[in-house]
């Protein structure tokens, strides 16, 4: 019997996503909760940012009109710190001015006091030693928001810059959408768990380490269900737990066609499952299907990936297809990975038939060097390297050459 010929990575992603819907559930959080959460509805500015036209800049307030050349003198008849508002400007006079403070009426440009000196003998008085534009070092009222509208859009992920957008509107509160509850598993009698003696033949565990951190990373509700015994109904059991409460459920290991590896017959058994191969490097194999909530009151499933064991795999694997599947779970906007085009400084001379993931760093000069060990076994190599080069299927390259490199710093948020 022929064997189906391997997915793209396209191919899978496009099928994981076809399959992938947001959860509906919402809720109102304090803003001090709200970090990493995904917002569930647009939010309108209740002010205008600025109140009023400001300063950006210390100095001087002025009227443009009252300065027709260099050096002309201005006599100073106010001073305006930032939470208090001055008076209306009179002609030939100027405002001592300090950044964030109310535009006094009648002024319509700000000197910076770098620009200006004193008069020797008069306190009172200022130089102004060149001509202003109209409007410099002025920021308009409503120029960042304005009151009643969006100041935020549902779905974004919420970082620490969105909630001090939200903070600048007058907001104390926001919906967000619900975390996506993932379960999380690994398969493998010579596993241990750091701490514990490692019998002959065993390795600590590094992939509950590296794929819970993964999915917290993302806002995710992670459940660690430790280390599954490599047997049928010791997987069937995992797997009917994992699925009572959660959205996903995340393996790693065990998913060859070996006696060993039990997760095809379990999910099989517990729901349904289609085992993928996929035509990158590393991270041949991937599952993909659903288990039955079998307990609920009402039918349901929890989604299924089971990822390669490998610990690289397992890494280069979660970041191109769990996450994509999980923003579109949280109800995330449209998110593409990101391809940057860089410099690699060092020649690829052998091409796979797979699409590869190099582990790479960014160098001083500004180009990419190469993690000199590819096994999909060495884990170093993705905590050395700031990211990934994408290179086709088929694709050798010479050092100088541009190639598709995804930053590690945009997957996981």
């Amino acid at each position: 019997m022929n064997k189906p010929p391997m997915l793209t990575a396209e191919q899978a992603l496009e099928h994981l996503l076809g399959h992938a819907k947001a959860v509906s559930e919402t809720e109102r959080v304090a803003m001090q909760s709200a970090l990493g959460r995904v917002l569930a509805e647009d939010v309108n500015s209740l002010v205008d940012v600025p109140p009023l036209d400001n300063t950006s800049m210390d100095g001087y307030a002025v009227r443009t009109a009252d300065i027709t050349k260099e050096g002309a003198v201005l006599r100073v008849n106010q001073r305006i710190p930032a939470g208090s508002v001055g008076k209306p400007l009179e002609a030939a006079c100027a405002a001592r001015i300090f950044t964030g403070a109310p535009v006094p009426p009648n002024a319509d440009a700000i000197i910076m006091q770098e620009d200006t000196s004193l008069v020797a003998g008069q306190a009172d008085q200022v130089q102004v030693n060149y001509i202003p534009k109209l409007g410099q070092w002025i920021r308009r009222r409503g120029e960042d928001l304005s009151a009643g509208k969006v100041a935020l859009h549902a779905g974004i992920f919420l970082r620490p810059q969105e909630l001090g957008v939200a903070a600048s509107a007058g907001l104390t509160h926001l919906n967000v959408k619900r975390r996506v509850r993932v379960a999380a598993f690994f398969t493998g009698d010579e596993l241990a768990l750091p701490g514990e003696p490692l019998k002959p033949g065993g390795i600590y565990n590094s992939n509950r380490d590296t794929l819970l951190a993964c999915l917290r990373s993302l806002g995710c509700d992670a459940t660690d269900l430790g280390i599954i015994p490599d047997r049928l109904d010791a997987t069937r059991e995992a797997l009917r737990k994992a699925s009572k409460d959660h959205d996903l459920i995340i393996t790693s290991g065990g998913v060859s066609v070996g006696e060993e590896d039990h997760i095809k017959p379990a999910v099989t058994a517990e729901g349904r499952l289609d085992l993928w191969q996929i035509a990158i490097k590393p991270g041949k194999p991937l599952a993909f299907g659903a288990v039955r909530k079998a307990e609920q009151a009402e039918a349901g499933e929890a989604w299924f990936i089971g990822l390669p064991g490998n610990p690289v795999s397992s890494f280069v694997t979660f970041l191109l297809f769990v996450r994509p599947f999980i923003l579109k779970l949280q109800g995330r906007s449209s998110e593409s990975m990101p391809r940057y085009l860089m410099r690699a400084d060092f020649a690829w001379p052998k091409a796979d038939r797979r699409n590869e993931f190099l582990r790479v760093k960014v160098n001083s000069q500004g180009g990419l060097d190469l993690f000199p060990n590819q096994s999909s076994g060495v884990l170093t190599s993705a905590s050395w390297g700031d990211g990934l080069i994408d290179c086709p299927a088929g694709q050798a390259f010479e050092a100088g050459s541009m190639v598709k490199y995804i930053p590690f710093s945009a997957l996981l948020t």
